[in-house]
C-alpha cells in the first residue's frame, strides 16, 4: 500500500520521528509545522491521510480539522489527531470535529501502522465511489446524494456482542441518545442477525470466555452481506496486539475498557454517519450505471449496453456452438405520428411499443432500443424458426391493438416491420449478424411493410 501522508507538529523531533516511520513503510511524507501550513498543503496538493498534533500555536488541532472536514475538497481526507494528552474529552473533541481516530504519545510503532493502513484501506474505497459519483454530476447525482442526508438524524441500528449482561445494559444505556441497539450474546447468532438484518455499525465486546472475538470480525468481513458493516472492539487497556491485528482483518474502530461513554457515542455516530455516507454513493453509483445503461423513455436496455454485451452473447454462441438469432424492428411511418399528434404523442407509441416488446419476449432475451424508432431483441439459444415465430407473435400484438394515446385522447392504429437473422457459418462477427437483420429490415420495409422478413440463409 502506498499513499501521501501529512504530518502536522510545530515541534521539529516529533515530525522527524514520525516521517521516518513512515518512510521506512514507503509511504510518501509531507510535513507542516503548523496548522495554516498544513491547510494550505491540503489545498494544493493530493493528501491522503493527515497525522495532525493537538497542540500548537495560532491554530491547534481540533480548529484545523474542524476547517478541514468543512470544506469539500479536503472533508474526505482521513484525519489522525496525535497528542500527549490522553483525556478522554480530548478523544470525543476530537472527533466531533470531525477526526477519524487519535493517537496518544508517545506513539507504538505497530499501532500507528496498523491505523494508518486501515484508514488508507477505508478511503481508497471512499474515493473510488467519490469519483465514479462525480463522473455522473449531470444525471443529477447531486440530488440523490442530499437526498439521502435527511437520515442524519434518525437514530442509528447497532448491533452489540457481548457476553455479559451487565455490560450490555450500561452500553445500550451509553448509546440510546444516538441509536436503536440489539444485544446478542452469542458470537454465530449475532453473525447471523447481521446478515438479516440493515445493522449500520456492530460493537463487538472483546469479554467472551471461550471464544476468539477476531474470528468473528473475521466472518463479518467474509460475508458479502456484512462485508461494508463498520465494526468497533472494545479491547482491555494494552491489548495492543488484539487491537492491531483487528485493524489488519478490517475492524474499523476500537476503545477500550473502561469504556468512556462520551467517547463511545462520539465513536458510535462517526462509524455510522461514515456508512450512510458511503450508502448514498453506492446507490448513487448503482443508478449512474443504470442510467448509462438504459434508455430513459423506455425503460429498455439503450444502444451502449447493446454494443457492449451483443459481442458477450455472441462469442458464448460460437464457444458452446449454440444458435443466436437478432431481431431488428422499426415502427412504420413513424414521423407521421410525430407530425400529426405531436412529439409527446411520438413518445407515448415508444413507450407503449417497448411495453409491447416485454410482454412478448422471453426472460433471457435481450431488448434495447437501438434509436428514433427502431428496436432490437437478440434472443440466446434461439433458431431462425423460432425467431420468426417470436418477431410474428410481437408483429400482431403491434397490429391487433391499437395504442392509446392520451395526449391526443384517442388510439391509434400502429403496424412495425421485422428483419430477423441467425448466426450461421458464415457470419463469425456481431457486425455482421447485426447487419444481416438490418437488410432483412429494410427489405420488409421496401415489401409492403407490417411484414416478417429473415435474412437468406
Amino acid at each position: 500500500m502506498t499513499a501521501r501522508i501529512l504530518v502536522v507538529d510545530d515541534i521539529p523531533a516529533n515530525v522527524k520521528l514520525l516521517e521516518a516511520r513512515l518512510l521506512a513503510e514507503y509511504f510518501d511524507v509531507l510535513t507542516a509545522a503548523d496548522g495554516y501550513q498544513a491547510l494550505a498543503i491540503c489545498e494544493r496538493n493530493q493528501v491522503d491521510l493527515i497525522l495532525l498534533d493537538v497542540m500548537m500555536p495560532g491554530l491547534d488541532g481540533f480548529e484545523v480539522c474542524a476547517r478541514l472536514k468543512a470544506s469539500a475538497k479536503t472533508s474526505h481526507i482521513p484525519v489522525v489527531m496525535v497528542t500527549a494528552l490522553d483525556q478522554p474529552a480530548d478523544r470525543v473533541r476530537g472527533l466531533k470535529a470531525g477526526a477519524d481516530d487519535f493517537l496518544t504519545k508517545p506513539v507504538n510503532d505497530l499501532q500507528l501502522i496498523s491505523r494508518v493502513k486501515s484508514l488508507l484501506r477505508l478511503k481508497t474505497l471512499s474515493d473510488e465511489l467519490r469519483i465514479r459519483a462525480e463522473t455522473a454530476e449531470t444525471m443529477g447525482i447531486d440530488d440523490l446524494l442530499r437526498a439521502g442526508e435527511g437520515r442524519s438524524e434518525e437514530a442509528g441500528q447497532i448491533l452489540l456482542v457481548d457476553s455479559r449482561a451487565n455490560s450490555q445494559e450500561r452500553i445500550i444505556k451509553a448509546l440510546k441518545p444516538i441509536a436503536d441497539v440489539t444485544a446478542i450474546s452469542d458470537p454465530q447468532a449475532a453473525l447471523f442477525e447481521a446478515a438479516e438484518n440493515a445493522f449500520e455499525l456492530v460493537i463487538v465486546n472483546a469479554n467472551f470466555d471461550d471464544y476468539d472475538p477476531l474470528r468473528l470480525c473475521s466472518q463479518f468481513r467474509s460475508l458479502e452481506r456484512t462485508r461494508f458493516l463498520p465494526i468497533l472492539i472494545i479491547t482491555e487497556q494494552g491489548a495492543d496486539d488484539m487491537v492491531i491485528r483487528a485493524l489488519d482483518l478490517g475492524v474499523n474502530d476500537y476503545i477500550v475498557r473502561p469504556v468512556d461513554t462520551n467517547e463511545l457515542v462520539a465513536r458510535g455516530l462517526t462509524q455510522i454517519r461514515r456508512k450512510r455516507f458511503n450508502d448514498r454513493l453506492r446507490a448513487s453509483v448503482k443508478q449512474t450505471i443504470e442510467l448509462a445503461v438504459t434508455d430513459p423513455l423506455t425503460g429498455l436496455n439503450n444502444r451502449r449496453y447493446l454494443d457492449n454485451h451483443l459481442k458477450v452473447l455472441f462469442n458464448r454462441s460460437m464457444a458452446r456452438g449454440r444458435p443466436l438469432s437478432v431481431l431488428i424492428t422499426d415502427i412504420d411511418r413513424f414521423k407521421q405520428v410525430n407530425d400529426t399528434h405531436g412529439h409527446d404523442a411520438g413518445d407515448e407509441v415508444l413507450k407503449e411499443f417497448a411495453n409491447r416488446i416485454r410482454s412478448t419476449v422471453r426472460g433471457a432475451d435481450l431488448a434495447c432500443r437501438y434509436g428514433g424508432e427502431e428496436f432490437v431483441v437478440v434472443m440466446p439459444d434461439t433458431s431462425p424458426e423460432v425467431a420468426a415465430a417470436v418477431a410474428e407473435r410481437l408483429r400482431a400484438s403491434v397490429e391487433s391493438i391499437p395504442f392509446g394515446l392520451k395526449t391526443a385522447g384517442q388510439e391509434l392504429k400502429v403496424t412495425a416491420s421485422f428483419g430477423i437473422s441467425s448466426r450461421l457459418s458464415s457470419v463469425i462477427t456481431p457486425d455482421q449478424l447485426m447487419k444481416q437483420a438490418d437488410l432483412a429490415l429494410y427489405e420488409a420495409k421496401n415489401t409492403g411493410r407490417n411484414r416478417v422478413v429473415a435474412a437468406a440463409a
